[in-house]
């Protein structure tokens, strides 16, 4: 049996959930992190992805400008990263360069991996869709990752937006 409930109460069910980020260049050529958990896979062929961002985001400045951006799932060890990046502007600082956190050059868009991250996926914008205050990407993967250390392939998952716990690979 169902009970009528208000959208957030009914919403807080959904955790846990996927933690991703997802790096998008600027127009000055900054590469800025952001945490997302509204993003998911979308087809198989061609193999896409997409994410939400809203309107009044930074890196939707970014990827207006970019039409480009890495799609990365972060490993167990990146809670404190994934925090960081969720909680600071791009247009105050440069999160990476802040972080230190580990990168590695992409090969087939302007963009950075995140090394220590389970996987990461270099997009170009294919099509994109308003809702509501936000706007979705779909991104065409043009080239995929994987951590070359078995510990890193431990993915992490938000369990109530301010925690963050990691969870095996199936």
């Amino acid at each position: 049996m169902q009970k009528e409930v208000s959208y957030s109460d009914a919403k807080r069910v959904k955790f846990p959930e996927p933690v991703h980020i997802s790096i998008i260049r600027d127009k000055h050529g900054k590469y800025n992190p952001i945490s997302m958990a509204w993003a998911m896979f979308t087809s198989i062929d061609p193999p896409m992805v997409a994410i939400s961002i809203g309107f009044e985001r930074y890196s939707y400045e970014a990827i207006e400008h970019s039409g480009e951006f890495v799609f990365v799932l972060p490993s167990e060890s990146m809670g404190d990263m994934v925090r960081f990046f969720g909680s600071t502007s791009g247009r105050d600082i440069d999160k990476l360069k802040a972080s230190g956190i580990a990168t590695q050059p992409a090969t087939k868009i302007d963009n950075v991996l995140l090394a220590d991250a389970a996987a990461n996926f270099e997009c170009v914008v294919k099509s994109k869709v308003r809702s509501g205050d936000h706007m979705i990407y779909a991104g065409l993967i043009v080239a995929s990752y994987i951590n070359t250390e078995p510990e890193a392939l431990h993915r992490l998952y938000s369990v109530d937006h301010r925690v963050f716990s990691g969870v095996k690979p199936v």
